[in-house]
């Protein structure tokens, strides 16, 4: 099994824990309806600060309220919002390299070791990719499957929606007797995932922020110095790191041509 499994105890994702993970997202796809129209589509819309330190280079990366973490029985939600700022490019090169999903294992590495798309209709996509979360001595190994769908506004403007279908933890992974734990039966270091995208081309490139909510295992005060780095801190630390490589991968992408 990964790191860390011979101290860190399975636990059981609960029915009452899903539930109160599905009324949050339920509550935050309300809040989105507004920004899914068009109104305040960047989450920093009306903060000039932080939209003049994105395109210094600056990539934000913010809890959504408090310190990030929402509480529900048996579980815990981390939800996190993050922009970076990609000059000298426009949103269809973005697109091009964003949804171009075997490349991700070059893009997001070490994070990223697999990525296979099951399947691609139009504007909506299903992959699976191969996850490794990694702090300190506690590291994770999980194949998410997520289904993905876009919707265009306009010309300049893109958002996407992801949902997890299925999170199972791998236990020793790359290994002969490597096998998935049952779902739900695991560490509970990641039960599910959800990411809102938002994609718009402007000030001579492109600002992409997203919102990352996850839901793990509640943490008992004697694991407290053993799962908070990888339960409270990886979340922002990954939700940053993956905007800066978007926006890496972007930069370096050959550009498109008129014919």
């Amino acid at each position: 099994m990964s790191s860390g499994a011979g101290v860190c105890s399975a636990v059981e994702l609960k029915p009452e824990t899903i539930e109160a993970y599905d009324r949050y997202i339920a509550n935050t796809d309300a809040k989105m309806q507004t920004r899914w129209s068009g109104e305040h589509f960047l989450w920093f819309d009306d903060s000039p600060e932080i939209r003049l330190r994105l395109l210094a280079g600056a990539v934000v990366a913010q809890p959504v309220q408090g310190n990030g973490i929402v509480t529900l029985p048996g579980g815990l939600i981390q939800d996190w919002i993050g922009a970076v700022f990609v000059p000298k490019t426009t949103l269809e090169e973005t697109l091009r390299v964003l949804q171009d999903y075997p490349q991700h294992v070059e893009i997001y590495r070490p994070d990223v070791t697999e990525v296979r798309v099951l399947s691609h209709d139009g504007n909506d996509f299903t992959i699976r990719t191969r996850v490794v979360k990694s702090k300190f001595f506690i590291s994770d190994v999980l194949d998410i499957v997520n289904q993905i769908h876009f919707v265009s506004l306009d010309s300049k403007r893109v958002y996407s929606r992801s949902a997890s279908q299925r999170v199972t933890e791998i236990a020793n992974p790359g290994k002969q007797n490597e096998h998935e734990l049952p779902v739900g039966h695991d560490r509970g270091l990641m039960w599910r995932i959800n990411g809102y995208w938002f994609f718009e081309e402007s000030d001579g490139g492109v600002f992409i922020t997203c919102d990352s909510v996850t839901l793990t295992r509640d943490i008992p005060f004697l694991m407290a110095k053993l799962l908070s780095p990888i339960v409270h801190e990886l979340p922002a630390e990954a939700l940053k790191n993956s905007l800066e490589q978007s926006r890496r991968a972007i930069v370096n992408q050959p550009k498109l041509t008129a014919p």
